[in-house]
């Protein structure tokens, strides 16, 4: 039988630990969009602690009676998953618009995640249907799709990544909050039967997990770096100053010289691995010197710089007027127009067609 007082001890310190992360985080960057969303992530993760609390299986001096505020428990528990989704993507997708469908998607399964708990809790009579069973499966289906996306969206680009300290977060996030979630949403939604209620040993499991888990990422963030807290979320969040006078060896002329005038960004696939093959370097001093000396933070975005700036020019050039933009845009680099069209928006405010003709008019 599970000791009752390290179950309650186990929820309290989880409680704690979540806050404190989200404070500490939240104090760090207030006007940063991903700490007010992992602040409100931390909130409902303390509402499925609470509702775990609920249970007929806990002690009676342990347990709480929050009847009246379960619809609003069930509401947060439920988007969780979503948050932890936006979290990643605000974090790791900078400058990019949040996709509208997975934004509905989102606000469906909330929504719908609410009304089938209503139902559920006034038992009505649909409540005992199949459809209303493969619509709580598909809810939950959607919650791990979220999940999924956010460990895409924090994996896409590693390698690109040219912030230190964000490309570490990277794998703490997925290995330590992703495991979180992943163990809010996969092990109770598909391998308990019954939920919370019914599953005694294995709630407080999951309890004892997130306590550890939630300690782990308090005392991983707390020595990161070997800074504070508030150091490192800056560094992740922030931009870069440049820097006047370079730190390393790296000629800063000589770098330019192969990059720009030898038009070394043009090589379709470049990545910075075989951009430090090129100029004979170790791969993390370019990294470093690009970051900190030149003030990019994505290997990617300065790649995008380079070949939007050169497009433009070629775009611009009356002996260019009857070139196709796929013409321009594979002779800079890219490999397809999506891409190309994307990035030149989103640089230049417009799109290639529309540049060439403003360019024509002058």
């Amino acid at each position: 039988m599970i000791n009752p007082l390290l179950l309650f001890t186990a929820q309290i310190v989880s409680i704690f630990s979540v806050l404190l992360l989200a404070l500490g985080y939240l104090k760090a960057a207030p006007g940063s969009p991903s700490s007010r969303v992992f602040l409100i992530m931390a909130v409902f993760v303390v509402f499925y602690l609470l509702r775990s609390m609920t249970a007929s299986h806990i002690e009676p001096q342990f347990q709480l009676d929050l009847i009246n505020f379960l619809p609003l428990i069930n509401f947060g528990t439920s988007a969780i998953s979503g948050l932890f989704m936006i979290y990643c993507f605000l974090i790791f997708q900078e400058g990019e618009r949040f996709p509208t469908p997975l934004g509905i998607a989102f606000a469906i399964q909330v929504f719908t995640d609410f009304l089938l708990n209503s139902m559920e809790r006034i038992e009505d009579p649909f409540a005992a249907s199949i459809l209303f069973n493969w619509s709580v499966v598909l809810m939950d289906v959607l919650q791990l799709i979220f999940v999924g996306f956010a460990i895409y969206w924090t994996l896409k680009g590693w390698r690109a990544d040219l912030v230190a300290d964000r490309r570490v977060l990277r794998w703490f996030i997925i290995g330590v909050q992703g495991t979180l979630i992943f163990v809010i949403v996969f092990v109770e939604n598909f391998l308990l039967d019954g939920g919370y209620e019914s599953n005694a040993y294995e709630q407080a499991l999951i309890v004892f997990s997130i306590a550890l888990l939630t300690l782990c990422m308090l005392a991983t963030t707390l020595r990161f770096d070997s800074v504070s807290l508030s150091n490192v979320i800056r560094k992740v969040t922030e931009p870069v100053s440049v820097l006047g006078e370079s730190t390393y060896s790296i000629d800063e002329a000589g770098f330019r010289d192969v990059f720009e005038k030898e038009k070394v960004y043009r090589e379709a696939g470049l990545t910075i691995s075989t951009l430090a093959k090129t100029l004979n370097l170790p791969e993390y001093r370019l990294r470093a010197f690009i970051h900190k000396q030149l003030g990019f933070r994505n290997f990617n975005a300065m790649l995008h710089e380079y070949r939007v700036e050169d497009a433009s020019v070629l775009l611009g050039d009356s002996e260019n007027a009857n070139v196709p933009v796929l013409t321009i845009a594979l002779s800079v680099g890219y490999q397809s127009i999506t891409p190309f069209n994307n990035a030149f928006r989103k640089i230049k405010g417009v799109t290639p067609s529309e540049y060439r003709k403003q360019q024509r008019r002058r």
